[in-house]
């Protein structure tokens, strides 16, 4: 690994400045690093012109005193953003091959802001995953290996498995995911790196490929907490193209970061120490407390009565508005078409059978069917409309919580990364990774996962920061304060 890519964003932003090194350099090494790592099978396609482009750009804007925030700066774009002539697939059979004519309000900041593109990053097929495993790709590796001489491969989480794998493996300095239940914090806890979803509505989903619109959001996965923030400034504003965006000033994350926590109060909530998770992670959790108290914030208890209903609540409602944005995948406009069989009703009919049977894997077709299921006749107000209600409440919860606390602290997720093939065969074990994670989700706040440790096996372990809707800072500081004491510096030993 050279020593530019083991380098944060913002020690590459400064030396870039500073004329330490040029964009070129930066862009060459990050190039090689991700032909090197092909067999982590982190990214879908490789865009080595786009990253050397974009650095004779930024080369040529620092020579003439105008650099833009992220010139020099090549990342890594999660395969649900729409790139411009570049394929974007979601991970799936039925987007192969598809080349939007336009650019992701999120990836298109990020360009103006001067970023390059490495390549677009490996994921589960339209986000619906835990492991990374659902894409039609095939499975990412981590890059993390467990300490007892096995050597079976593990999993870098999902849905944003490829992206959390580029940057522990150091073949990006930062990436974009997305989050619905967890999709950016549980893989950036899985491999030791921070990740952050902002507030819902703070980036725009004009061009993610939808999986559920009431929850789907981008956000950051970078090493650090000030990597996270500087991207995340860039990635967030309002955008009159996304009904769902908010009309609300970004702030200045990077430079109000203060690891200072005096006046704040952290809740730790009792219906998170379930049964069944290790101990070690409810010692990292106790950890965590002390070390937000030395950073001086007071814990205190809080109750969030209705976290049990959560999970259930979460593969309903996310289901349900699967079901109805992939409807739109038929073989007529783009992606795949396939031709029916004899006998499948009428040939359009036939196209649409044939055409969503191959083109969607199995666990895109177990939630399509779940999301019809609770949304049909008969079943409607039994299942979504009985989870819409319990969103509210869950919602209200937090609202509560809030009125004595500042900020929240979990763990990110109820494991370390697990091996390739242990959960596939049991889809609710596998929805349980999610546990710590969805609540926030559906109540729409600002959460972040920042590695806080190893386990016993020497994988990593991540807490989880909850904050008030748009206290993104509030969140960032606090992560700031864990890494400050957690002193987490342990990276992937390169294997691959």
């Amino acid at each position: 690994m050279s020593e530019l890519t083991t380098k944060t964003i913002a020690e590459l932003r400064d030396g870039f400045r500073a004329g330490d090194f040029s964009a070129r350099e930066i862009a060459a090494e990050f190039n090689a690093a991700v032909a090197a790592a092909r067999a982590l099978n982190a990214f879908t396609v490789e865009t080595p012109d786009d990253a050397l482009a974009a650095a004779a750009a930024a080369d040529e804007a620092r020579a003439g005193g105008d650099p833009g925030p992220l010139a020099g700066i090549p990342l890594g774009i999660k395969d649900l953003f729409a790139t411009e002539g570049v394929a974007t697939t979601a991970g799936s059979n039925i987007l192969k091959g598809f080349k939007p004519p336009y650019e992701s309000t999120v990836s298109g900041n990020l360009r103006r802001a001067g970023a390059g593109m490495l390549g677009k990053l490996n994921m589960d097929e339209f986000a619906m995953g835990s492991s990374n495993e659902t894409s039609a790709y095939g499975p990412v590796i981590s890059p993390w290996k467990r300490n007892d001489g096995g050597n079976n491969s593990l999993t870098p989480g999902g849905s944003s498995g490829g992206s959390a794998a580029a940057v522990a493996a150091g073949l990006a300095p930062g990436v974009t995911g997305t989050d619905t239940g967890g999709s950016i914090r549980q893989p950036a806890a899985f491999t030791g790196i921070c990740g952050i979803k902002p507030t819902y509505g703070r980036a725009s989903r004009w061009g993610i490929v939808s999986f559920a619109s009431s929850l789907d959001q981008a956000g950051p996965m970078a090493k650090t907490v000030r990597d996270c923030a500087i991207l995340l400034e860039v990635m967030c504003g309002f955008d009159p193209k996304d009904a769902t965006s908010l009309d609300v000033p970004v702030p200045q994350w990077e430079a109000g970061l203060s690891s200072d926590l005096k006046g704040k109060r952290v809740g730790i909530p009792k219906e998170y120490r379930i049964d069944g998770v290790p101990a070690e992670i409810d010692a990292l959790w106790d950890k965590g407390v002390e070390w937000l108290r030395d950073a001086g914030a007071e814990p205190v208890e809080i109750s969030l009565p209705h976290t049990q209903y959560a999970l259930p609540t979460y593969y309903i409602i996310a289901p349900a508005e699967a079901s109805s944005n992939l409807a739109r995948y038929d073989g007529v406009r783009y992606g795949l078409r396939e031709i029916g069989e004899a006998g499948q009703g009428t040939a359009l009919d036939g196209m649409y059978a044939a055409t969503r049977a191959a083109g969607f894997g199995a666990e895109v077709k177990r939630r399509i069917m779940i999301g019809t299921y609770v949304l049909s006749a008969g079943f409607y107000d039994a299942y979504f409309t009985k989870a819409q209600k319990v969103r509210t409440l869950i919602k209200r919860d937090f609202a509560q919580a809030f009125e004595k606390c500042d900020l929240i602290l979990t763990p990110t997720a109820p494991s370390a990364a697990f091996g390739l093939a242990e959960k596939m065969s049991d889809p609710l074990a596998m929805y349980l990774n999610d546990v710590f994670a969805v609540p926030a989700s559906l109540a729409g706040l600002p959460a972040m996962s920042v590695p806080g440790g190893l386990d016993g096996l020497g994988l990593p372990l991540g807490l989880h920061l909850i904050g008030r809707e748009l206290d993104e800072q509030g969140v960032l500081n606090a992560a700031l304060a864990i890494e400050e004491r957690a002193g987490f510096t342990a990276r992937a030993e390169k294997w691959w």
